[in-house]
This record gives C-alpha cells, structure tokens and sequence, in this order.
C-alpha cells in the first residue's frame, strides 16, 4: 500500500477547496487525509475489487468532504468521510450491477475488464516461506471474494467496523442507521464469512 499515498490527489486537484479554508482548518484536514486516504483505499478495493476504481472513489470523496466539510468539527470528519465513500461505494456498485445485466441480457460478457489487482499481504515473522506466502494469498483471496458477495448492507458494516474499526455509533452515522441495525448487520456479516471461510478464518 505503499504506493496509495502518491497516487492518491492529496494536495494537487484539491487546491481550489484548500485554499478557501484557514491556514489551521487546512493543516488539520491535510493531517486526517493523509491518515485516513491508505484504508480508505483498501476498503473501496475490497468492496469494488478494483484497483483504479478504487482510487476513483476515494479521490472523489476526499474531494467532496473537503469541498463540503470542511468547516465541520474535526471529531466528525472520519464519519462524515466513511459515510461518503459508503455512498460512493454503493452508487459504483449499482451501476455495475446495472451494467452487467445489460451484458447478460444481450449476451456480451465483460472479460475484457481489467483485472483487480491482488489485496496487499501485510508482512509476518515467517511470510518469507513458500508455503506460509501460499497460505496467506489464499486466505486473502478467500476474504475478498467472501466480503464482496455480502449483501451490501453488511459489507459496509463489515468494512467500517473491522478494517477502519470505527465504533458501533461513528458506523451508524457513517451508514445512516441505527446502532441497532449496525449491529445486526455486522453480526450477520461475521456468522456469513465464518462459514464460508471455514478454515481460513483461523
């Protein structure tokens, strides 16, 4: 991951929205995007499976917090920024989803799409064996697919509180629910990969 913080538009396609903002204001968001921009992407190329795509959600919502945002109290930065790229997520998904059927229907397939790029394997003690390399490519392989075919709902659930470890209250506004539904969703998110995973979970 990297690469994620060079490639990503922190600073450059930004300019016209940094500069209507106070020199702290400004300081500050910088500071929570260049912390907050490598999750970010692994969320959205967890959810969408795609590393360009993902990169394309990201930057536009870094855009529109800033654009929008930005005169928020920080405290509510991260769940005004999760909600976004939830959002975001989602209107790239249903478009997908759209487009796809319409491949179907006329009968094209879409193996011409590029292909996604493999999730990043954050390194271990014993990561240099063969085997070990192996295991964890599979397991990650597995993760991804598993959390890709969750019901939408539950993914974002998943993502927000597992990976960006958001609480139960800073998800429900990320999502625009209850912290009742948060909870339901994540709890059918676990039970779904622990069974699909199987041995992988461990």
């Amino acid at each position: 991951m990297n690469g994620v913080e060079a490639t990503l538009p922190h600073g450059g396609c930004f300019q016209a929205e940094r500069e209507a903002l106070s020199l702290d204001n400004r300081r500050a968001m910088d500071r929570f995007l260049a912390g907050v921009e490598a999750r970010a992407f692994r969320m959205a190329q967890l959810a969408v499976r795609n590393a360009d795509d993902a990169l394309d959600i990201v930057q536009d919502t870094m855009i529109r917090l800033t654009r929008s945002y930005a005169q928020r109290p920080e405290a509510e930065w991260a769940p005004l920024f999760f909600r976004i790229l939830k959002n975001r997520i989602t209107d790239h998904q249903r478009r997908n989803t759209v487009r796809n059927r319409v491949f179907a229907w006329i009968g094209y397939g879409t193996d011409d799409d590029p292909a996604p790029d493999p999730v990043a394997q954050a390194p271990g003690r014993d990561s240099d064996r063969p085997e070990r390399q192996l295991a964890t490519s599979d397991a990650m392989q597995a993760l991804e697919a598993a959390v890709h075919a969750l019901p939408a709902r539950q993914q974002q659930a998943f993502l927000l509180r597992a990976l960006e470890g958001l609480n139960v209250a800073d998800t429900a506004q990320a999502m625009g629910c209850s912290e009742g539904s948060v909870k339901t969703h994540y709890s059918r998110a676990v039970h779904s990969l622990r069974e699909v995973l199987g041995e992988h979970w461990e």
